[in-house]
């Protein structure tokens, strides 16, 4: 290799000689041979001395011969060389002479593959009138607009494009921006794209297929439509719904209307992650758009609500104001999560969306709480490592602490601030300091201070609470789930209620003391605003635990007690004792938001304690079948005319609970509904709510000689043209308890019949089969990488079957088979799967030397509520 290449190789970012100013791109996709040409001509501004042009490139194939650059003064100089350097991404042109400074024109022609890897420029399956066919789909974030055409790809390196397709004359060819012209020349057409207005290479995106829509207008004359398969036009009208008045929502909030004349959301029926914010045209796996009155359940729609104000969130935060790196991809992910619940929340408050965003807040501690999670900020040096920070830790704990100083600072002020910061930086890019600077200027408060020890540094402290005299006492350290000593000081938003809600007190804490020790009870941390955990000593925690059973903390300060308790008796800082004495507080509790979280910690429960203690596991099911049968009770099996969407998403969760612990009345109703859906699949008997409990609950009783709800599964699986049918039952099948089974579940994930993407759904098995799931991952790691190997999809089946092992031999054995095999795509998720191993051997280990347990589930196994 010449050495005069060596400098370009290697780097994190490509050298600054030259900048784009806009791409003119045309595309031709074959579709039968899968593969696609183009030309690219692209505005550069030379703005130093170079003999080189250096740009992302990869997988292409470049005909150098095309490659000339045209300068101002309309001098043609023809490449010397061009060379493609595969593992970095690049290529480079040199010319005979340094290129004249100011904007010239580069011309490539290219050739590329339609890939199956959904990624870059892919091909998609689906089906038309019994016939398969696919369509050509762009997915390039972070950085595969490079795999379509060569071009700086950084979201820095904003630019304008023109896109030009051409594509048979019967398909829908969709771009960014609404077609100028449009010329038939017998079977093709050449469609022709207005020019965009500046923006990232990331955001570029062409979708040809055939498909149908519905539309509408924003009150200002946007057109939004929703494109999705041919016949299924009538489920994407919830989604055009949420997007016309989500778009006039943020207009209002950010105070800048929506940018581009048009927006298109379509549903692709091979799509990696749940959407993709393209600009003007947003792609979506169907279970994230689509929504049949008929057969999707409640919780389908708040997916569709969540997703779509979170894409369109991004028309915004990120399309026109773009992150300079991806080091600050948080600032895209975490603020559209959070502003996709504000957006929610507005549009159907019925839901309570924000006690539901506590699920977001403990997905991210949860992470946080391994030592091998990272900053909210992380340096990405290679393009290869940005996948893996697409994590809980940017969107959760982002979304988490954007709450937490929007609490702190007050939604007015916030709002007010995020409107100057659109203004400022719009059709630019800008850092996470830069949004700080612009808040503490509106507010006058510290903000970059108050922040850095949040996003710079990973992890999150606990606050441990006492009784000392008269006075309440504060300590702060970080909080790590394997009980380790962790380092760490942060400024926490401090706030306390004592004894009732009037009575409030907050504070920025480095170390501290306040409060009135003689209330009834003391809660930290009011509605769970701040993204931290708290330790309350015995004297607190029983108060605590009275003020539960007599229905005196909110909905939110109930979630926070009881997870707290929960993520403190895993790091062994707390008795499972206290933990089951805890959660028999909530027999009465009516809420959703707690009870699902209630329901998520006992299946946690249940499997470390069949670990941990194997004597009492009937019995510890016995107590969470008598925890949770008075809420099933009183919500029933049938839909009640005029329920809420809450309780319509409880009965379900409820019902797949008491159906996964054994209970035998919910398994032989459920069973019975089941067969009577099998033969008539329009029966008001098997509501879609509930189809998911159902399922769980038939495949309790599967084994290898008694198979037949499997088969009855398998059938409807494969009549179903529903993508949320499909991923409901595939979420159901792992949760047999015959390792023999689940073995033909884990083979079945892997055959044609099940997209890519869906895999991922069926991973998760039951405690008695994640040995086979250990040993079918290892027998077929090969194919797993192949097909997986450069996305986060492989990252699902390491977590998924190394995570729910508890003993430190298995941890030995599994670090012993990645020695040789991993990858730096998997590398993080692996070392924090061997993590979670560690921390629940440790937790066993305390649980069999706790020496009330046996008798303390006895009493509350026994105990008649």
């Amino acid at each position: 290799m010449a050495q005069k290449h060596q400098q370009f190789l290697g780097q994190a970012r490509l050298p600054k000689f030259a900048v784009p100013k806009s791409y003119d791109i045309k595309l031709k996709p074959d579709l039968d041979a899968c593969k696609f040409s183009g030309t690219v001509e692209i505005a550069v501004d030379v703005v130093g001395d170079t003999k080189f042009l250096v740009l992302n490139a990869a997988e292409l194939d470049v005909d150098s011969k095309s490659v000339q650059f045209r300068s101002q003064a309309s001098k043609v100089l023809e490449a010397k060389e061009v060379e493609l350097f595969e593992d970095d991404e690049i290529m480079v042109v040199e010319f005979g002479e340094s290129l004249p400074v100011g904007v010239g024109v580069l011309c490539i022609s290219f050739n590329g593959t339609l890939n199956d890897k959904m990624k870059g420029f892919y091909r998609s399956k689906y089906e038309h009138n019994g016939e398969k066919k696919n369509m050509a789909v762009t997915q390039f974030e972070p950085a595969d607009a490079r795999k379509c055409f060569p071009c700086w790809d950084e979201p820095a390196c904003k630019a304008t494009f023109k896109i030009t397709l051409e594509v048979p004359s019967e398909l829908v060819a969709l771009s960014n921006m609404p077609v100028v012209e449009e010329k038939v020349n017998g079977n093709l057409k050449i469609v022709q794209y207005q020019e965009s207005p500046i923006m990232s290479t990331y955001l570029v995106a062409v979708v040809v297929g055939l498909f149908d829509y519905v539309e509408d207008h924003t009150s200002d004359g946007v057109k939004v439509r929703v494109y999705c398969q041919v016949g299924k036009a009538y489920q994407g009208k919830f989604a055009l719904h949420v997007a016309v008045k989500t778009l006039s929502l943020y207009k209002e909030y950010f105070a800048v209307p929506y940018s581009l004349p048009k927006l298109d959301m379509i549903a692709i029926p091979d799509f990696a992650a749940g959407a993709m914010e393209n600009y003007g045209l947003v792609t979506y796996r169907e279970t994230a758009l689509l929504f049949d009155e008929k057969h999707s359940a409640a919780a389908n729609k708040q997916r569709v609500a969540t997703v779509v104000a979170h894409e369109l969130a991004h028309q915004w935060f990120g399309n026109l104001v773009t992150m300079e790196w991806w080091t600050h991809l948080w600032l895209n992910e975490g603020f559209a999560t959070w502003v996709s619940y504000l957006a929610t929340d507005s549009l159907f408050p019925e839901w309570q969306i924000w006690n539901q965003f506590l699920d977001e807040s403990t997905e991210g501690l949860r992470l946080d709480g391994l030592a091998e999670s990272h900053p909210i900020e992380v340096e990405v040096n290679h393009a290869g490592e940005i996948d893996e920070i697409f994590d809980a830790i940017s969107y959760r704990k982002g979304a988490s602490v954007i709450r937490m100083l929007q609490s702190y600072l007050g939604a007015e002020t916030f709002q007010r601030a995020l409107a100057s910061y659109i203004k400022k930086y719009a059709c630019s890019n800008a850092k996470t300091e830069d949004l700080w600077t612009v808040l503490e200027k509106e507010s006058a408060e510290p903000v970059n201070m108050l922040m850095n020890s949040w996003t710079k540094q990973q992890g999150y402290p606990v606050v441990s609470a006492k009784v000392k005299g008269q006075t309440l006492e504060f300590e702060q350290s970080r909080f790590l789930s394997s009980g380790s000593q962790g380092d760490g000081q942060w400024i926490v938003p401090v706030t306390l209620c004592c004894g009732s809600y009037g009575v409030r007190q907050s504070s920025l804490m480095q170390t501290g003391s306040g409060g009135n020790s003689a209330s009834s009870w003391i809660k930290l941390n009011v509605d769970q605003s701040g993204f931290y955990r708290v330790k309350y000593d015995e004297e607190l925690s029983a108060r605590l635990r009275h003020a539960i059973e007599t229905k005196s903390l909110s909905v939110a300060d109930r979630y926070g007690v009881v997870d707290d308790a929960f993520a403190l008796c895993m790091a062994c800082k707390q008795s499972l004792t206290s933990l089951l004495t805890l959660m028999g507080a909530f027999r009465e509790e009516l809420d959703y938001t707690v009870l699902s979280n209630l329901i998520t910690i006992s299946y946690k429960v249940a499997r470390i304690a069949a670990d941990g203690a194997p004597q009492l596991i009937s019995e510890i099911k016995q107590f969470l079948i008598n925890l949770f049968q008075n809420s099933a009770e009183r919500i029933g099996w049938d839909t009640k005319q005029g329920e809420s969407h809450l309780d319509a998403m409880l009965r379900g969760e409820l019902l797949a609970a008491l159906a996964a612990f054994g209970h035998d009345e919910t398994i032989g109703e459920a069973t019975k509904r089941f067969h009577v859906f099998l033969n008539d699949r329009e029966t008001p008997l098997l509501p879609p709510d509930i189809r998911r409990a159902a399922y769980t609950a038939v495949m309790q009783s599967v084994t290898k000689s008694n198979p037949s709800n499997f088969e009855s599964l398998l059938k409807i699986y494969r009549e179903t043209d529903l993508s949320q049918e499909k991923t409901r039952i595939l979420g159901s099948l792992g949760s047999c308890r015959d390792p023999e089974i689940i073995l033909e579940v884990l083979n079945f994930l892997l055959s044609s019949e099940v997209r890519s993407q869906d895999i991922v759904f069926g991973l998760s098995v039951s405690r008695e089969g994640r040995e086979i799931a250990w040993s079918w991952m290892k027998e077929n790691w090969d194919h797993i990488t192949t097909t997986f190997g450069s996305g986060f999809l492989i990252t699902r089946f390491v977590s998924a079957c190394v995570s729910p092992f508890s003993s430190f031999e298995k941890a030995k054995e599994v670090e012993e088979f990645f020695a040789t095999r991993t990858k730096p795509s998997m590398t993080r998720t692996l070392k924090q799967s061997l993590e979670c191993v560690k921390i629940n051997a440790k937790w066993v280990e305390s649980i069999q030397n706790e020496k009330h347990l046996a008798d303390a589930v006895k009493e509350l196994a026994h105990r008649k509520y």
